[in-house]
């Protein structure tokens, strides 16, 4: 078997693996037990990407035949840009997999995919404390110095 890292578009044949990716990002992010998501954003979240009216997309990798990491991002509007920008949403490699080259790959995927639809950025966002994806954000991209704001209504 191979160690070759493959991107692909998400198929709907890959949700229950897709599923149980989504489930680690969460419990990562501490959306797990009574903090959980609704199902039915679960539901929705994956039927958007099957929905050519949705600007939401979602890549997988898979590494040795199996699912080990996601991507989703979403084009939008900007008030500074005239093309769309890109706003890599979800990124996320299964523990398994971490530290070779998964997170890495499905980056430059969501460049790949950005460049072919014209967008001149693409921008995320992480937690503070996220200190090892931030080892391997820092040489892929450039902090921005900017900070969030949030109040949830």
């Amino acid at each position: 078997m191979s160690d070759t890292v493959l991107v692909r578009a998400v198929s709907a044949q890959d949700f229950e693996a897709w599923r149980a990716l989504w489930d680690g990002y969460n419990t990562f992010y501490g959306r797990h037990g009574p903090t959980a998501l609704a199902d039915e954003i679960t539901r929705t979240t994956w039927s958007r990407f099957f929905d050519g009216y949705e600007p939401v997309n979602a890549l997988v990798a898979e590494l040795q035949g199996r699912l080990v990491g996601l991507a989703h991002c979403i084009f939008h509007r900007s008030t500074i840009l005239i093309a769309p920008t890109c706003y890599l949403q979800d990124l996320y490699t299964s523990e398994a997999a971490r530290g070779r080259g998964v997170g890495r790959a499905l980056i430059e995927a969501v460049y790949a995919k950005a460049a072919a639809a014209g967008s001149p950025r693409v921008y995320w966002l992480t937690h503070e404390s996220n200190h090892t994806a931030m080892h391997l954000y820092d040489q892929v991209a450039e902090r921005s110095g900017f900070l969030q704001y949030r109040k949830m209504l």
